[in-house]
């Protein structure tokens, strides 16, 4: 497979509703999205950076830049057996996962499309629909959190996460627990608490759920696991692995008793089944993150989620909770808290081109020679 060319674009969606966590309120996703074009077929993928380096280091400037100056120009013009070869080729680059992963997903799809099969089948999964639940930002009210949170429920999702914060934690979780007795309860900290919000950390510990994610630090494992130690309830980490060496440090050390995946933030697909191996050897589930991803990255992470160890319930809810209007033509919608995997070859969602357009921000193509700036402020 020879790569011709590339195009990057800066793409802002609007949200439905503002989405908060601990890292602030969100009301528009403004996201990299990368097309890679070869022998008449092309490949897209998401970048999962944010503007600012608030959930991990990398920035979409610095992403785009990587991207444009040095990755791009060591794999176009060049034939590539399989997305491992182009992995490995790019492997003397150090850290910047994200803009990495952006490349290697664009180029599975590309490279699944072209022998005309599911990127699940070339990735090895074993079920063609993943279990999702849903994540909710942190609410109005207490009232409005439980309300939210039941209306989920009788849609069929199979795990209610809430986002939390100091201040915001023991009195929602109780309630929603005490509205939904049966349905799995898990709570995400975006980071945000420090050894010194250990008594509240222990009440949650008391109310139930299914798991508390990534309470401390981003780049603290050691915190992690005197927390674990002194806690019923199973911490997952998110953030603190971007490797599958992470992941087995955290395991061995008793820092997490689960991992969150996201392909974008390990480095990409082969990373990603590494870490995904590595938990399973430690009998360790899996779940699959989410960045507010379009429905290109979002129909990523489905196949992903087919992987075997994933067993617990996913953040790849419908598409119709964020966005009025998705940039991929196909609708990624569950059913009966199930996500179906988008039929046809790749990742099997095609682009919506004259919507993109419109919230297009900035868009270059990239090829040998350098790279031309053909749009800027689209819509």
């Amino acid at each position: 497979m020879r790569l011709d060319r590339a195009e990057l674009r800066v793409v802002s969606l609007p949200l439905l509703q503002p989405f908060r966590t601990s890292f602030g309120v969100v009301g528009e996703k403004t996201f990299l999205l990368l097309r890679l074009f070869g022998e008449g077929l092309e490949g897209a993928a998401e970048g999962v950076m944010d503007a600012r380096p608030q959930y991990r280091e990398e920035t979409l400037s610095g992403a785009l830049a990587l991207l444009r100056e040095t990755v791009l120009p060591e794999v176009l013009g060049r034939d590539w057996v399989n997305p491992e070869e182009l992995t490995r080729h790019l492997s003397f680059l150090r850290g910047n996962r994200m803009a990495l992963a952006t490349a290697e997903m664009a180029f599975w799809d590309l490279h699944a499309r072209s022998l005309g099969r599911p990127l699940s089948a070339l990735l090895g999964g074993v079920r063609d629909a993943v279990p999702v639940g849903v994540s909710l930002g942190i609410q109005p009210s207490v009232q409005a959190t439980v309300e939210t949170a039941r209306a989920h429920a009788e849609r069929g999702y199979r795990r209610i996460k809430l986002k939390i914060e100091p201040g915001w934690d023991v009195e929602v979780v109780r309630a929603v627990k005490a509205a939904l007795p049966d349905m799995p309860v898990t709570v995400d900290a975006n980071a945000v608490y420090t050894p010194a919000h250990l008594n509240t950390l222990l009440e949650l510990d008391g109310l139930g759920l299914d798991y508390i994610e990534q309470p401390l630090a981003w780049n603290d494992l050691r915190d992690h696991a005197k927390l674990q130690a002194l806690m019923r309830t199973p911490l997952c980490l998110d953030e603190c692995i971007t490797t599958a060496q992470d992941a087995r440090k955290a395991l061995e050390t008793g820092a997490c008793r689960l991992v969150n995946i996201k392909v974008g933030r390990v480095g990409g697909y082969l990373e990603a089944r590494r870490v995904h191996d590595v938990a399973a050897s430690f009998g360790a589930p899996v779940c699959c993150g989410g960045m507010l991803e379009s429905g290109v990255g979002r129909a990523h992470n489905i196949h992903l989620a087919t992987l075997e160890n994933f067993t617990k319930p996913g953040d790849t809810s419908s598409s119709s909770r964020y966005w009025a209007r998705d940039i991929s033509c196909e609708a990624l919608e569950t059913e009966s808290g199930l996500m179906p995997v988008p039929p046809g070859p790749g990742t099997g969602v095609t682009l919506d081109l004259p919507f993109l357009d419109s919230v297009t921000r900035m868009k270059e193509t990239v090829t040998l020679a350098s790279p031309q700036v053909t749009a800027w402020g689209a819509g």
